[in-house]
């Protein structure tokens, strides 16, 4: 992570930055690190990280480096998108991955990136860069792209018009790529993406909606892109975001999808 060159002004901003100085990649930190990754000087980073440690917000191992505390996540879990969406997701979450034996995902969208909210995973299944809190940019992923075709307007043109991270060569890579693959979700009601982000695993993604018909979420099951048959796994993951849809009160989660009464269309494997 490159250090910081905007000055830090308030005490909210300084502990935040602390706070997001870690990631995946570097769960741990010592205070050398988190000082120069923030910007801020050693002596500030020393009295901040002091401060986090006894609200429990970091915590420090046995080597004197610090990570994220168990109190973040107890405060994490308390988000009004996460909490009851993630409660009654998890049955239907199960359903899909007896039905499937692969990593079932559920994510909303936050900007123009995926965030993931839970999944289940079986031992021996596909390798997946994705993981519960993490994120990924929207038009990579079914989720994604799922979640980015049903968005406001804005939303989607800002999408468009920013430069799109290619993680393979299956990757949407272009402005009208995405575009049309945007249309085709809107139109069939799921997104199907073949080796975008890892050309060994194949995904496909439904929208989950809110009592008010919105989509807030997406839900999709990854598989092993070799010998994959999306078709076979369309009506599975619709069913399952059709059920999350209901116990959501989602009015069109009551009735099957025009789409669904005929034959199901997959994706060219544009991503």
């Amino acid at each position: 992570m490159p250090r910081r060159t905007a000055p830090i002004v308030s005490v909210g901003a300084r502990l935040q930055a602390i706070l997001e100085a870690f990631t995946e990649t570097s769960p741990l930190l010592t205070l050398s690190e988190l000082s120069r990754r923030t910007g801020l000087p050693l002596t500030t980073t020393h009295r901040l990280v002091g401060e986090l440690l006894t609200g429990g917000l970091l915590e420090r191992d046995e080597l004197g480096r610090y990570r994220v505390g168990l109190r973040m996540w107890e405060i994490g879990s308390l988000a009004p998108r996460g909490l009851g969406l993630r409660a009654s997701a998890l049955p239907f979450l199960g359903d899909l991955f007896d039905a499937t034996r692969n990593h079932v995902q559920l994510a909303v969208r936050e900007g123009t990136e995926v965030v993931y909210l839970e999944r289940i995973s079986a031992r021996d299944a596909v390798h997946v860069v994705s993981r519960v809190g993490g994120r990924l940019p929207l038009h990579a992923t079914a989720v994604g792209l799922v979640l980015l075709a049903h968005a406001e307007h804005e939303v989607r043109e800002q999408a468009l018009a920013a430069p799109l991270r290619r993680f393979t060569e299956r990757t949407l890579g272009t402005a009208a790529q995405l575009r049309r693959a945007l249309a085709d979700v809107r139109r069939d009601g799921y997104a199907v993406c073949n080796g975008a982000v890892e050309l060994v695993s194949l995904s496909v993604a439904a929208p989950v909606r809110d009592q008010e018909d919105n989509v807030v979420a997406a839900l999709s099951v990854v598989v092993p892109a070799k010998g994959a048959n999306p078709r076979a796994l369309i009506p599975v993951v619709r069913a399952a975001a059709r059920g999350i849809s209901r116990a959501l009160g989602a009015p069109s989660g009551l009735r099957l999808p025009v789409a669904a009464r005929h034959e199901t269309h997959v994706l060219p494997e544009h991503g």
